[in-house]
């Protein structure tokens, strides 16, 4: 006699269609609609002028960024030109009460959130590791190692949850973060817990200059989740109207106890992987110049047009303000930093450790050195 099913694993097994993503990307613009599985509410006018106005603003205090990473007055800078849509569809979709965990090309959905934009770039500049209150602003500080923020942002939901709070975190990663062990150990997690967290991948073709296929055979990125019991979805993320209404659908069901989303947005980096880097050696300008007809800023602002819910004076007003915004932020960045060199041990413990306190010793004596010199 051959051993057979109790039957008890067998039951365990769950229809995997509605966790799988729409076939095609989901798009609401009339320009380039799309066909998809799922229908979503199409976001409301006054959150289209809204994301619009912060893409305005995020695209030009990314280009100021870039500059003054040119001129020495950051020590890096990845660009999120092209990704405006994803950035600000992110940060609109969630409460002021919710939680967001950044990377470190994420600045633009920084600065949307509300938080100073010198303060966002402070990592960037070399002078602290987070130059924002983590706790106020709702925001993790920005995550330099790929997808490791990921679990931190399922547990945060889970612990949110057990304390009775409808909090919801949202994770942005990219491409190549997928990649990583740290995404899926976090997806998981995320699908057995089914926590209240939503995983927006910003697929932009490149991990640093590794193309997607030559990342992943998978017919796309939002079809992981359907391994973990996740909702997934994919979304074209230089539609801002759709990733608005996607990521906000997701985010809600998240809140009302739906479980786990990840959403894949389709996009480009139009700019360098970082201020650092050659794109040219990897991809074509013919590429990029296909993909700038898809401009996420250009897209929308056709389409409010269209509808007669923008104007010439809304547009250059938008454009006044981003022009404002950016030369705030280069005048504060051009003055120097006043730093103290021993908060450098400030914030390794609770309670400072002997040979952190001999180490502090170490680095006042070495100053005094200086002075005396």
């Amino acid at each position: 006699m051959g051993n057979k099913p109790t039957g008890t694993r067998a039951g365990n097994a769950r229809e995997p269609s509605p966790w799988l993503p729409s076939p095609v990307p989901v798009s609401l613009l009339s320009s380039d609609a799309g066909t998809a599985g799922r229908t979503y509410a199409e976001p409301s006018a006054e959150s289209l002028l809204a994301a619009y106005r912060k893409m305005v603003v995020g695209r030009r205090f990314d280009e100021q960024a870039t500059a003054l990473a040119r001129q020495g007055r950051l020590a890096v800078h990845p660009s999120s030109l092209g990704q405006e849509a994803c950035q600000v569809g992110a940060a609109l979709a969630l409460r002021a009460t919710d939680w967001l965990f950044p990377t470190y090309r994420d600045c633009v959905s920084l600065v949307s959130r509300g938080i100073d934009a010198v303060e966002a770039l402070t990592l960037l500049r070399g002078d602290a590791h987070c130059g924002y209150d983590p706790v106020r602003h709702r925001t993790a500080p920005q995550c330099t190692p790929l997808a490791t923020h990921a679990a931190h942002a399922t547990g945060l939901a889970h612990g949110e949850r057990l304390k009775g709070a409808d909090t919801v975190a949202l994770a942005l990663v990219g491409d190549g973060a997928t990649s990583e062990g740290d995404f899926h150990e976090a997806l998981n997690l995320a699908g057995v817990l089914k926590a209240p967290v939503v995983f927006l991948v910003q697929n932009n073709g490149y991990a640093i200059s590794v193309p997607l296929s030559e990342q992943c055979a998978a017919p796309g990125l939002a079809y992981k989740g359907v391994g973990y019991g996740i909702r997934s979805e994919q979304v074209d993320g230089n539609d801002a109207a759709a990733v608005l209404a996607v990521l906000t659908t997701a985010v809600e069901d998240a809140r009302a106890g739906g479980g786990p989303w990840l959403v894949e947005a389709h996009t480009y980096r139009m700019g360098p992987h970082t201020s650092a880097d050659d794109p040219s050696r990897y991809r074509t300008a013919a590429e990029a110049d296909g993909w700038r007809q898809r401009d996420p800023i250009a897209r929308l602002e056709s389409e409010l047009r269209a509808r007669g819910l923008l104007t010439d004076a809304e547009v250059k007003a938008a454009a006044a303000e981003a022009e404002a915004y950016a030369t705030d932020v280069r005048e504060r960045l051009y003055t120097d930093p006043e730093l103290n060199p021993e908060a450098l041990f400030d914030h390794v413990f609770s309670s400072p450790t002997p040979h952190i306190a001999d180490q502090r010793a170490a680095l006042r004596a070495e100053l005094a050195d200086l002075e005396d010199c």
